[in-house]
């Protein structure tokens, strides 16, 4: 007995050392502002800094955030996006400074298919990127992250200022479109799994419209439509579930219109249903969303 009491003790002595190392707080210098970039294809981003805690929100490839908080294994970030924190495992990020963000901008380059393959002209390593992801530096096929150049499909590949400036309703729409059957994911952003407003914000990244990350902020941008009959293609509708709780008035869904009568909109999976100024109607007449309002971004 006394030789089971010993090794218990022992490990829970290396149990509270493992624990209190994960928890040494490393606070970002006060004076100067520290910046990281995902390397990775899609990094999550977590509640609290365990694997095993839910999943906020992804970061894509190249994407910048400022550091909040760090920890031995974990960094807290703060998207320089859309303002969304969380915490990233330390290894999925690169330290970065701020001259080196500002050449980010430089001749960016957006991923406009569903999947591009990267491949590291010195190692001939690939990535799969995204749709939606930013390419820093890129011209003809070629672009530059972190020291590195990558070659990748030009087909696959548009000049996201040429996205913003030629965007009309019906072009947002038809990107929306591609994106049909992916299923529903908490916390996505990437062709393997969207959330609602995840699948809002890729689709509007991809025409350099920055929307913020959930429902309930999205509402808050754009400019007010009055009505289904008012409403273009590519709007957002915004809903909430006081038609099954009379107390449920928070936002808590988002889809973007086709026309005045269709809505695709990620529930379950990215799918199509009609609308009408209640909300949204299935084939089987049943309304599962309570029509809020209707926002233009364009």
């Amino acid at each position: 007995m006394k030789k089971i009491l010993t090794l218990a003790l022992a490990l829970m002595a290396t149990t509270c050392l493992v624990y209190s190392a994960d928890k040494d707080v490393k606070q970002p210098n006060g004076k100067t502002k520290e910046f990281v970039i995902n390397n990775c294809s899609v990094t999550p981003v977590r509640d609290t800094p365990s694997e095993a805690s839910e999943q906020e929100t992804q970061l894509l490839f190249g994407e910048v955030c400022e550091v909040v908080e760090r920890l031995s294994r974990w960094t807290k970030i703060r998207s320089t996006m859309d303002g969304q924190e969380g915490w990233v495992s330390s290894k999925m990020v690169t330290p970065i400074d701020e001259e080196t963000i500002k050449r980010l901008d430089d001749k960016v380059g957006v991923i406009t298919t569903l999947m591009a393959v990267a491949t590291d002209t010195e190692t001939g390593e690939k990535r799969m990127l995204t749709i939606g992801t930013r390419l820093p530096n890129y011209a003809n096929g070629t672009f530059d992250f972190l020291g590195k150049q990558y070659q990748i499909d030009p087909n696959c590949v548009h000049s996201l200022e040429a996205m913003r400036r030629e965007a009309t309703g019906e072009d947002i729409v038809r990107v929306a479109k591609s994106l049909l059957n992916v299923p529903y994911l908490w916390g996505g952003k990437n062709i393997m799994g969207f959330d609602c407003s995840g699948f809002t914000q890729t689709v509007y990244s991809v025409f350099g419209i920055n929307l913020l990350r959930n429902a309930r902020e999205q509402i808050t941008q754009g400019k007010v439509v009055h009505s289904l009959a008012e409403a273009q293609p590519g709007d957002l509708v915004f809903f909430d579930h006081s038609d099954r709780d009379p107390k449920a008035t928070k936002i808590s869904h988002v889809g973007m219109l086709i026309s005045p009568t269709e809505v695709i909109h990620c529930a379950g999976w990215v799918h199509i249903d009609r609308i009408d100024e209640m909300g949204i109607l299935l084939a089987n007449g049943e309304r599962t969303h309570h029509l809020v309002q209707i926002k233009r971004y364009l």
